[in-house]
């Protein structure tokens, strides 16, 4: 499998313009706050001074996970294939913010252990029914987690658009990902473990419990692609290929919560710049993704107290993506507006 090949996005001259540009806007110096940083990222992105959000889309990449065999969730694992169910009747929180924000969503079948037959609206790219149970053994075959990888690749460049959004389903991936942020960033496991779906306090000991055997038992697993397919899902392996995939093409990438930031934390293992391209969404109230956020330096849009999933995340900061390339390329400067600049 090749990985793709991301530039950074630095730029020192086009950077000095987009300051410019920014500065000049009729507002003192700063006073958009981060909307003046998204901008200037998304120019760099696009190589302009005149950022567009063109044809947005966000893919949610539904799998399942044989950790939850362990007794790791509050709900059993039908519910994946349930919730995409009501993915495709419209029904689900996604459907609900993209249609409000006109934004495309592409709901993925990567590994749900269901035969959904041929449907409308569902893209089959099932590598499996189901990840294996990895506190005994790898979750994927190496064949499988490149699979997985290569049809996430695949899915965005087929895509058109220059801004993409990522959301998960899958009952059991906030342990997958718990137990990728152990060991992508060396935070200990019980500040990486959280409620999940709803568990009690014990339920959440229990899955810290699960999660220190099952990286104890895998304890030579140091390579990022190792770690994804030892410890990921078929859903998070897609992601992390998508992801790749659409920075490398130089398309925005709007990074929602705990699961999603699980796969970018890998996917910048393999590739550092990808991260010069992603717009962080909100912060989870999942336990451990503010930790997430602080090591990979980011900054969220927002912070909502959400912890759904789907990319909800991502479709309600798509507003905020848009205000920030709108002020750039509509607002007027001082000389237009004739109004008079800060003294001195």
């Amino acid at each position: 499998m090749i990985i793709p090949s991301i530039e950074p996005t630095q730029d020192s001259a086009l950077s000095a313009a987009l300051d410019a540009a920014i500065n000049n806007k009729t507002k003192p110096p700063g006073s958009l706050g981060i909307l003046e940083d998204v901008a200037k990222q998304v120019g760099l992105i696009q190589k302009t001074t005149q950022p567009r959000v063109t044809q947005p889309s966000i893919l949610v990449f539904a799998g399942d996970h044989g950790i939850v065999a362990e007794n790791i969730s509050a709900y059993p694992q039908s519910v994946t294939w349930q919730m995409v169910e009501n993915f495709l009747a419209q029904g689900a929180a996604i459907n609900v913010f993209a249609r409000q924000h006109k934004c495309a969503l592409h709901v993925i079948d990567a590994g749900v252990n269901h035969d959904f037959g041929t449907r409308p609206g569902l893209i089959d790219r099932k590598v499996g029914s189901g990840t294996r149970n990895f506190a005994q053994k790898p979750a994927m075959t190496a064949g499988e987690c490149a699979a997985a990888m290569q049809h996430g690749m695949a899915l965005v460049a087929s895509l058109d658009g220059n801004v993409i959004g990522f959301g998960e389903m899958g009952i059991g991936n906030t342990t997958a990902a718990a137990a990728i942020m152990h060991k992508a960033t060396g935070i200990p496991v019980a500040d990486c473990v959280g409620a999940g779906t709803g568990l009690s306090v014990d339920g959440i000991r229990r899955k810290q419990g699960v999660i220190e055997q099952a990286v104890a038992h895998h304890a030579t697993v140091i390579a990022p692609l190792d770690i994804l397919s030892t410890f990921g899902g078929f859903e998070i392996a897609m992601m992390a290929g998508a992801m790749l995939k659409a920075a490398e093409q130089r398309m925005v990438l709007l990074i929602d919560g705990f699961i999603v930031t699980s796969a970018l934390l890998l996917a910048s293992r393999l590739q550092p710049a990808i991260l010069d391209y992603c717009v962080f969404s909100h912060c989870s109230d999942e336990n451990g993704h503010r930790q997430m956020l602080n090591f990979l330096d980011a900054r969220p849009l927002l912070q909502l107290g959400l912890r759904l999933g789907e990319g909800t995340g991502c479709a309600l900061a798509l507003p905020l993506l848009q205000a920030a390339v709108n002020f750039l390329c509509e607002m007027a400067t001082f000389e237009s507006a004739q109004v008079s600049e800060k003294a001195g």
